[in-house]
Formats: structure tokens, C-alpha cells, sequence
């Protein structure tokens, strides 16, 4: 409040009267240590309950006032994220070809990293690096775009720093990085800088997951567990149980084992009861194994201590410090019991661009109170004369004449013409517009405009950024072709699904 007073909730109705009111006079009390005292409710002279909150003693109006314990638990201040960007992405390449694969574009307007940004903001997290090493321009550029103070988004005395793979002194400084652990060993030093002296927990995310999360929860619940790790855990059945690492957990969710992409017997033994996470019954049985979300938050000690003296040649989280770990530390799971994709692979890409067309969609990018913050484009409304768009997202920016578009996904800057026919493809847009002059004077030429040209039929397709895609043209993989390299042609079948390259020209009459 505007003359420093703070009113408890009637969250805090446990721990204080509700309706009082602490004062900070001139900031006298903030940011010091205070202390736990027990706290004993009674019934008939008897003491019936006991439990902890924050106590401050000041002879203010001649009564003691309260802070909930909560709000401590919750304070956004003592966490830094590090978010993940660094590897090759080969799984979702060719989109990967020229960009990191956080830098990828998601959802017609936006690109992977923007999810872990957008949760951090959401959650009041503040403090973000972003590790980085293959194709970074791309990601960079965003990141300048979109996370600075000009854009619009605050971040207070926070900051958001990308860190790139970088050479230092010494034989080991030669190295890039080897993995997710070695990525934060190389930069370790940022915790014992002065700015980080504050910093009690350390949030590990990806760049590549599609999910909405408020990780101050997360942060809590490690908090109020005591933990030295939490692992942000999934609930999955046995038909998915394989592609994940899995946890064994005892009755109060502590892990006691972790298991990488186990099968057959192995798989079997780590069936958990799930309604210790807090699952139904009903729920539990279906969904019978807790697989790691790889969302990670350590204490900050407890970090450096493993990193640099307990692992000090151990590369990779998920693989081999957390289940070592789980041997010497306490190690805690956290239900997570929502929408999570891993955005992976081609297929898993596709599957999830075209997810976001359902009714309603599993995960939706537009939420008033939690948005998923991008770039500010400022381009105007989509144009769209005499189409039709059949469960689709357009993005702003696009021109549609005369189509049919069914169950796609279209991105930002997008031409497509006249009686073309769009079913189940993901178009990423395009980088810049053409002039009506340009177009016209490319078709005069015999030469292919941005967009998609008149009469082209497109089924279960990617179509990369700046694509180049002639009149009269069919993608539709008609053979059924699984995985296929035609990168002189313009395009690549991975899983089934056919990628046109970015900046690929497909000309007249070309039937892929």
C-alpha cells in the first residue's frame, strides 16, 4: 500500500487476527531476520494445536504484529531461473538448421523460449540467464526484441542475461558445453557473484516445453518440504511411461530411486501409488508411473556442492546427478498434474501446433491473468477475403484470399492465394512482406512469390519461414513416406511429415 502497510489476508487467519495491520515504518524492519515462534491455539485451558509463524515485536500502537510464514515461503526475490537453450536440437531438425531450438516458432506468433519467460514473469521470478550455444542469433535477436525494458515487460531490479558457451583459461575451459549440468558448472561463478548473494534456490527449466506453471509454487512446496531437490513430476500411463525418466517416491513423495527410459521389467517396478501426489483413485490406476518433467529447483548450496565437488565430471542432470543424488539427498517430487508437452521432435511439434486448434484447446496461449508474452511485431489484422478457415488460427499479419484452410495453423506475415486448400499444416509465416509490385513482377518473371500460389493442394505438412511455394503445386505424401532428405528439392519427410524448408523455393507443378 502507498503508506507502506501491509493487511493479512484471510489466508493468514491461522496465524493473526484478521483486519490488523503491520506497519514498516521508513523500512526500519524490512530485510531482516526474523524469528519462528511456536504458536498454541487452546480450547478450555488445553492446548489443541501448535504450529510456526514469522513474529515481529514492535511497540507500535502498543501491540505485536504478524507476517505469515507464507508469504516468506513465496518470495520471488531469493530465486534465479537458468533456462536451458544450449543443445544442437537434432530431434526437430531442419527447423533447427539455422536457429536454437528454443528460438523455434510455436503457435503462429510466438517461439518456444517465450514459454519458460512468460512462466517466470507470471510467477513473479525476476532473475533469468538463458545458457545458450548452437545457433544462437535467432534467439538472441528475439530475446533482445521481447525482454527489455522498452517492450513493455518489467522486471523490476531483476534481469534477463543470456549466457553464451564461451572459452576460459585453463584445459577444462576449452570445452563447450557438455551437457545440462556442465552447462551450469562453466558459469558457477555467478553465484558467488555479490548480485547473488540473496539467491537461496535455483530454478532449472527448458526451453523446449509447452506448459503453464507458476513456479513460486514449485519453489514452495520445496521449500516447505525441506528438500534439497525438487523434481517437477508428471503422472503417465503405461503407454508413455518409457519415453521418460521415472521416479520411485515413498508415502510422503520423497524419491528414493530414479529410473532412465526404463522397459519390460524394469518399467514394471516403478508403478507407484499416485494418490500419495494427490491423484484420485480412479486417476492413480490409469496413470499408475510419476515421470521427471525435467524442471528442476535446487537449494543454491546444494547445487554448487554437487556440481563442483560431488560431480565434478558428471555432465547431464536427468541422466546422472539427480539419480545419484537420490542416494545421498533429500529429493522430493511435485505434482504437476496439467498440460506438459515436451516439444522434441518433428512429430511431437506438429502434433502440438495442431493441438492448439481443438475445442477447446488442451493448452491455449491467450490467458488474462497468466499471458504468454512474444516480440511486439506491430502488424495489422489479418486480411481475409472470400475463405474459408475451418478449426484454424490465423495470425495477425496474414493475407487469405479466396482458400480453404482446415485445421492448421497459420503464422504471422502469411500469403496464401486463390483456391489454394491448406488440411492439417503447421505455415510459420514469413520474416518480411512482399510489395504488390514485387509479387507481380516475380510471377512475370517465372518466378515463385512468398506465400503459397494458386491451386496448391498441402496436407500434413510444416511450412518453414520465407517458403517460396508455387501454382498448382501437391504436398500431400501421397506414398506414405516416413523419412526422406531432399534438401536440393526444398524439403524433408521426417516421421511421416513432410518440412519445407525455410527460404525453399518449390516451383509450378511440383507433386511431392
Amino acid at each position: 500500500m502507498a503508506d507502506g502497510r501491509v493487511a493479512l489476508s484471510a489466508a493468514t487467519r491461522s496465524y493473526a487476527q484478521i483486519g490488523r495491520l503491520v506497519k514498516f515504518c521508513n523500512g526500519e524492519f524490512m530485510g531482516q531476520n526474523l524469528k519462528f515462534a511456536p504458536i498454541q491455539e487452546r480450547k478450555n485451558g488445553n492446548a489443541i494445536k501448535s504450529h510456526v509463524c514469522n513474529s515481529l515485536t514492535a511497540d507500535l500502537a502498543g501491540e505485536a504484529k504478524l507476517r505469515d510464514l507464507e508469504m516468506e515461503k513465496r518470495d520471488a526475490r531469493t530465486v534465479v531461473a537458468i533456462i536451458l537453450g544450449g543443445g544442437a536440437g537434432t530431434r526437430l531438425f531442419p527447423l533447427t538448421k539455422r536457429r536454437a531450438k528454443p528460438a523455434v516458432p510455436m503457435g503462429g506468433a510466438y517461439r518456444l523460449i517465450d514459454v519458460p519467460m512468460s512462466n517466470c514473469i507470471n510467477s513473479g521470478v525476476n532473475k533469468v540467464y538463458i545458457l545458450t550455444q548452437f545457433n544462437s542469433a535467432s534467439l538472441n535477436r528475439h530475446l533482445a526484441r521481447a525482454y527489455n525494458f522498452g517492450s513493455g515487460v518489467s522486471f523490476g531490479d531483476g534481469y534477463v542475461e543470456v549466457l553464451a558457451a564461451t572459452q576460459t583459461p585453463g584445459q577444462a575451459g576449452k570445452n563447450w558445453f557438455q551437457g545440462t549440468a556442465d552447462a551450469v558448472r562453466q558459469f558457477h561463478w555467478l553465484f558467488e557473484d555479490p548480485r547473488s548473494k540473496d539467491i537461496e534456490d535455483v530454478l532449472i527449466l527448458s526451453g523446449d516445453h509447452l506448459y503453464r506453471m507458476d513456479y513460486m509454487d514449485f519453489v514452495q512446496s520445496h521449500r516447505l518440504s525441506g528438500a534439497d531437490i525438487t523434481l517437477s513430476s508428471l503422472p503417465i500411463d503405461q503407454s508413455r511411461a518409457s519415453d521418460f525418466g521415472l521416479m520411485k517416491i515413498d508415502d510422503k513423495g520423497r524419491v528414493l530411486s530414479f529410473s532412465e527410459k526404463p522397459r519390460g521389467n524394469e518399467l514394471k517396478a516403478m508403478a507407484v501409488d499416485t494418490t500419495v501426489l494427490g491423484l484420485s483413485q480412479e486417476e492413480a490406476e490409469k496413470k499408475p508411473y510419476i515421470a521427471s518433467m525435467g524442471v528442476y529447483v535446487f537449494k543454491k548450496d546444494i547445487l554448487l556442492n554437487l556440481l563442483r565437488w560431488r560431480f565434478p565430471t558428471a555432465n547431464d542432470f536427468g541422466s546422472e546427478i539427480i539419480p545419484a543424488s537420490a542416494r545421498e539427498f533429500h529429493i522430493q517430487a511435485y505434482l504437476f498434474n496439467d498440460y506438459w508437452e515436451d516439444i522434441g521432435t518433428i512429430r511431437s511439434f506438429f502434433e502440438a501446433n495442431l493441438a492448439l486448434t481443438e475445442h477447446p484447446p488442451r493448452f491455449s496461449f491467450y490467458d488474462a491473468t497468466k499471458p504468454i508474452y512474444t516480440s511486439r511485431r506491430n502488424l495489422p489484422p489479418s486480411k481475409i477475403d472470400d475463405s474459408k478457415i475451418v478449426d484454424s488460427i490465423v495470425s495477425h499479419g496474414s493475407f487469405l484470399t479466396s482458400c480453404l484452410v482446415e485445421h492448421s495453423v497459420i503464422g504471422i506475415r502469411s500469403r496464401i492465394s486463390s483456391k489454394a486448400h491448406l488440411k492439417d499444416t503447421v505455415m510459420l509465416g514469413a520474416d518480411f512482406y512482399e510489395t504488390d509490385s514485387e509479387i507481380a513482377s516475380a510471377l512475370s518473371k517465372g518466378k515463385v512469390p512468398v506465400g503459397i500460389g494458386e491451386n496448391t493442394r498441402i496436407k500434413e505438412c510444416i511450412i518453414d519461414k520465407n517458403a517460396r511455394i508455387g501454382k498448382n503445386v501437391v504436398i500431400e505424401n501421397a506414398d506414405g513416406v516416413q523419412e526422406a532428405d531432399r534438401t536440393s528439392e526444398g524439403f524433408y519427410i521426417r516421421s511421416g511429415v513432410t518440412i519445407i524448408l525455410k527460404n525453399a523455393i518449390i516451383k509450378d507443378g511440383t507433386v511431392i
